[in-house]
């Protein structure tokens, strides 16, 4: 079998108001990713590729893990900021603070995938490089590591269990900083095998380190 194993990046800035601000490690998200890092080396067979995305904080989490990644554009975030800034334009709904964000993702979602809102980029255009990137990586006897971002996860979820926007904002909601999702590629299909894992954080010590944004 082959393995697509995404990794979501460490915590960014998220006390930013716009995508500029938010795209840079905060010093536990380095600390997060520095301790993957650690646990991938001990625990990890070798991987024949690592891709990371070309935002700012996925180099700094690939970095900080200490791998040398070939950069993937197609492996970029959607830009959330933009959407919300859209969302609020076309519907009246504020971008929230974080504890109101449960609720607005969903709505957010629903609006793009409606073709109601767009940001840099349509959904379906999302969509169709986050699955692309996704079937070239998918190859057996081969394992990939994407050093990626939540959207990204949650597309690729959607992609290999079929899921609708509610389900699809449902999974988006609790991906971990630093988390690891695995994909099995089987005789061409890929399979989930592992959701929102954080070995690295399992000791009580690190607690505290386990963060959403």
């Amino acid at each position: 079998m082959g393995e697509i194993v995404l990794v979501r990046h460490g915590q960014a800035n998220s006390t930013a108001t716009n995508e500029e601000d938010y795209d840079r490690l905060s010093q536990l998200g380095r600390r997060q990713a520095e301790w993957l890092g650690d646990w991938v080396r001990s625990s990890e067979a070798p991987f024949d590729a690592v891709l990371c995305g070309t935002l700012r904080r996925h180099r700094e989490t690939a970095e900080a893990m200490g791998v040398a990644a070939t950069p993937d554009p197609r492996l970029n975030e959607m830009d959330y900021f933009n959407l919300g800034a859209a969302l609020e334009d076309r519907h009246n709904v504020p971008m929230p603070g974080q504890d109101g964000f449960p609720d607005h993702l969903p709505k957010v979602m629903r609006a793009w995938y409606a073709a109601e809102i767009q940001g840099d980029e349509s959904f379906a255009a999302f969509e169709t490089r986050v699955t692309a990137v996704l079937e070239d990586a998918a190859e057996e006897g081969h394992r990939v590591l994407c050093v990626t971002s939540g959207g990204v996860i949650g597309m690729a979820l959607r992609h290999v269990l079929g899921l609708d926007m509610e389900r699809l904002s449902q999974v988006l909601l609790p991906i971990l900083n630093t988390s690891v999702h695995r994909f099995r590629i089987r005789r061409g299909a890929m399979i989930l095998s592992g959701f929102n894992a954080v070995p690295h954080l399992d000791g009580t010590d690190r607690r505290d380190a386990r963060t959403h944004y």
